[in-house]
């Protein structure tokens, strides 16, 4: 056999020193520094650290490689059949603690040990994917940096914890939240670091071909500087997810939720950038408005449910403003539908949310038409679009793949809105599109029939969960308000994560 190690720091452009050491090599350079552990010889080779070695029947060798910081010396290396073990045994005794019992159990339960695997174990945020650049559109320029917290996860992901019944993780991915969104209200962003970090500036890796040719690779995201109105409906929801898991909420998370409200009735009124993140103009996108009002639902549900002070007359009151608004401005009743934005004659496939938050019964012939039009205009073999390139100014050139979760929003839409055999005719069709270890990306490529985007991807295991629960009849935790749940009992804080795990991202 022959193994190969070519060792690359910042992003690919650095040559680390190597240097022999008793057990293997130490590779370093700047702030890192590697240790391959390996009793198989070992040699340099083209900048390449290489092995040729032979195994015989029942028989094994073992190479442990191990990050550490480049001024130090490294770590103990820890016999890596026992490392294995123990780390198996971990997972599986996590894995054993999951309480959902409706239908897809297997796949929902992968989804959650996704999301485990996305979760930072010291700060306990979620970044929506591990990878960054992966293309959404192959050899084109629509490739982003995922490896951040974004709020739009945040009560899908609250609520994926809750249904498999892990508490701690609810609880502590949900105090990440408002430790990152604390401050002035005017300054909540969209997405921060793992650790609440708030610059994330954007560059290019120009020495980098890209996978399969595409180009830029981005490190940071752009968009955490963008303005989003959604963003102040999920930080709501979280607050409500907790408190309902719980059963109550702190007198400090209140108010820090009141002082966003305060702000998001001055500014509702306004265009923003929508969730897409689009890089074009700002508009009045409907999703955003059906955030903000779902805002002020939570934050009233809130305040009768837990004796929470607050203006709850006021809030009633712009709450029907935005639900009438919305109503008026968004609906297009000549082509029976709900529109991307105020005025606009294309469709995204945020206008589900019409229905999924509660604005409107599912069961309205508004929500209904709104279906049928998602599902004629954006569809591409069944799959959605989460909207049309061709209508839509994103500031990008190129198209790109069928987006996973929305396709799974659609099969909670046809469910809610009583079309259960399409729903679950649709949603098989997506669990086909998985691959051997049952991952998603962020999009599938119906033309080329490959999965596209950065990888695993949280909000399309998120999406899975939630479809999976309304197609088992559990309508607790979809984002329209529930009848208020008993107060979860917390699980047994886990025993900490085995030595060699990554953190996070």
């Amino acid at each position: 056999m022959r193994m190969q190690l070519l060792i690359r720091f910042g992003y690919g452009l650095v040559v680390p020193w190597v240097r022999q050491v008793p057990d293997g090599i130490v590779a370093q350079a700047g702030p890192d520094a590697l240790h391959l552990s390996t009793p198989v010889e070992l040699h340099g080779e083209k900048l390449a650290t290489v092995a040729e070695f032979a195994v015989q029947e029942g028989t094994s060798e073992r190479f442990g490689l191990s990050w550490f910081p480049s001024y130090e010396r490294p770590g103990r290396t820890e016999d890596a059949h026992a490392a294995l073990a123990r780390t198996q045994a971990w997972w599986r005794e996590w894995s054993d603690r999951c309480t959902y019992r409706g239908e897809y159990r297997d796949e929902v339960l992968t989804s959650l040990i996704v999301l485990k695997g996305l979760t930072d174990r010291v700060t306990g945020a979620v970044v929506a994917a591990p990878t960054t650049s992966l293309p959404e559109d192959l050899g084109g320029e629509r490739n982003w940096d995922y490896r951040y917290t974004w709020l739009r996860d945040s009560v899908l992901a609250l609520n994926a914890l809750l249904a498999g019944g892990y508490t701690d993780e609810a609880l502590a991915f949900s105090d990440a939240v408002f430790r990152a969104t604390a401050g002035h209200p005017e300054q909540a962003q969209i997405m921060y670091g793992i650790a609440g970090e708030r610059r994330l500036e954007e560059y290019e890796l120009d020495w980098l071909p890209g996978y399969e040719g595409s180009r830029p690779v981005r490190v940071g995201n752009a968009a955490a500087g963008q303005f989003q109105l959604d963003v102040y409906g999920e930080v709501v929801g979280v607050g409500w997810a907790v408190a309902t898991a719980v059963g109550q909420l702190s007198g400090r998370l209140w108010q820090q939720l009141r002082e966003l409200l305060d702000y998001l009735e001055s500014v509702w009124q306004e265009p923003d950038d929508g969730m897409w993140e689009a890089r074009g103009p700002r508009q009045h996108y409907t999703q955003s408005k059906v955030m903000a009002w779902l805002a002020f639902d939570r934050a009233i549900a809130l305040s009768k449910r837990f004796g929470l002070e607050g203006p709850v007359q006021r809030w009633e009151q712009v709450r029907a403003q935005i639900h009438d608004e919305i109503l008026q401005r968004a609906y297009d009743p000549q082509r029976h539908t709900f529109t991307q934005f105020y005025g606009s004659t294309a469709l995204d496939a945020g206008v589900l949310m019409v229905g999924l938050a509660g604005l409107l019964d599912p069961a309205d012939d508004r929500f209904t038409t709104t279906i049928d039009a998602v599902r004629r205009e954006l569809g591409h073999d069944g799959l959605i679009s989460r909207y049309s390139t061709d209508a839509t100014d994103d500031g990008l050139s190129g198209s790109e793949g069928q987006f996973l979760a929305c396709s799974f929003w659609l099969v909670e839409a046809l469910a809610l809105n009583g079309r259960d055999a399409e729903a679950r005719e649709l949603f098989e069709r997506l669990l086909s599109l998985r691959n051997d270890l049952g991952l998603y990306a962020e999009e599938y490529d119906v033309a080329r029939g490959r999965q596209v985007g950065n990888f695993p991807q949280a909000f399309t295991h998120l999406a899975l969960i939630s479809a999976a629960k309304i197609l088992s009849g559990d309508r607790t935790g979809t984002r329209s308000t529930p009848p208020a749940p008993a107060p979860l009992p917390r699980t047994p804080t886990p025993t900490p994560a085995p030595a060699g795990q990554p953190r996070g991202s």
